[in-house]
């Protein structure tokens, strides 16, 4: 049976978006996973062009609210908030949860400069949101991850 996981940050509409793809991606039998925001919004435009860089495209993709899978009562094994440390204790304790962990990512809604510019910057977060999606399947996977813990995420 897979694990169900719940990305979430503020506005649903860029890290927990390349977050959800992203574990989608690498490890589509072992996790059932979705991403929600506190404030829905729409899909950063940054989000769907450097996920293209991955192969995905989620431009017809909606964004969902985190509080609306609170009010149905869907379970979650991990919830991950992808937002800043502020922002991550609005995430709501979910039932028969099982880790709540945080990885603290850069917003690309406050990038500035170029076009260009934010897309590198997005690219950097994207490129940093991977490599915590790839150590969380191996962990899992493994069944390590209470053992070994990784420093920089942060336990609910």
């Amino acid at each position: 049976m897979s694990k169900k996981v719940l990305f979430a940050c503020i506005h649903n509409s860029a890290r927990s978006q390349m977050a959800e793809e992203l574990l989608r991606k690498y490890a589509p039998d072992d996790f059932d996973v979705v991403s929600a925001g506190f404030e829905v919004s729409t899909i950063n435009p940054l989000a769907i062009e450097v996920l293209k860089d991955e192969g995905i495209d989620i431009s017809d993709k909606s964004t969902n609210s985190i509080f609306e899978f609170f009010k149905q009562g869907r379970h979650f094994n991990y919830v991950i908030t992808v937002c800043d440390e502020g922002n991550a204790q609005r995430c709501p304790i979910f039932p028969g949860l099982n880790y709540r962990i945080h990885w603290s990512f850069e917003d690309p809604k406050t990038f500035e400069g170029s076009v260009e510019e934010k897309l590198q910057k997005t690219r950097v977060v994207k490129e940093k949101i991977k490599a915590e999606v790839l150590k969380f399947i191996e962990l899992v996977r493994s069944n390590q991850l209470k053992e070994n813990f990784p420093n920089n995420w942060r336990v609910g």
